[in-house]
């Protein structure tokens, strides 16, 4: 199963410090506060059958993981993020910027780092999750993920296991995830 610190390897930290002006560290600190949250939300937002079917079209349109910023889509990223926390958006950003005290990553950074980090996330969503995987042969006997809202959901929630981004989630997101339109 694959977890947060390989979503955190494609996303190109170097290019959106460069992008919005900030040193890395503070690019990094940022994206390592949006992945949970963003990964989060859309955990909460295919938790229904109307959102799991929402999340699994976007993901058709995602398989390819950008490599730079400038490949990226900050127009799609923000209508992602728009839609994952829908009118929380700015709460959200402010949970997030107040989940690690680290100087420097303020909410404007967040809120501009949330639309570069959501096109990947999705990107890295697609590919785990309609790439057929050669060594489960007895996955590919059961239905196919399109049908199933549990492997989408399944999926999120492993990249979600980590002790300490379920308590971001859990404490400081808590009722402002899912806040979307599905």
């Amino acid at each position: 199963m694959s977890d947060l610190s390989e979503v955190l390897q494609l996303v190109p930290v170097d290019d959106i410090a460069k992008k919005l002006g900030i040193p890395e560290d503070v690019a990094n600190a940022a994206v390592k506060q949006v992945l949970p949250g963003l990964l989060g939300g859309l955990a909460a937002n295919a938790s229904t059958s109307a959102g799991s079917a929402s999340l699994e079209k976007a993901l058709s349109s995602h398989t390819t993981v950008p490599k730079n910023v400038d490949d990226i889509d900050t127009a799609d990223g923000a209508k992602i993020v728009k839609h994952v926390f829908g009118d929380n958006t700015d709460k959200v950003a402010a949970k997030l910027a107040d989940a690690e005290p680290k100087p420097n990553v303020t909410m404007d950074i967040i809120k501009q780092v949330l639309p570069i980090v959501a096109p990947i996330v999705l990107s890295f969503i697609a590919t785990q999750f309609l790439t057929p995987k050669a060594a489960a042969p007895e996955a590919k006997k059961a239905a196919t993920p399109a049908s199933t809202g549990g492997d989408l959901g399944g999926m999120l929630g492993g990249l979600l296991a980590d002790p300490n981004t379920q308590q971001m989630i859990g404490g400081l997101l808590g009722g402002l995830l899912g806040g979307g339109k599905k």
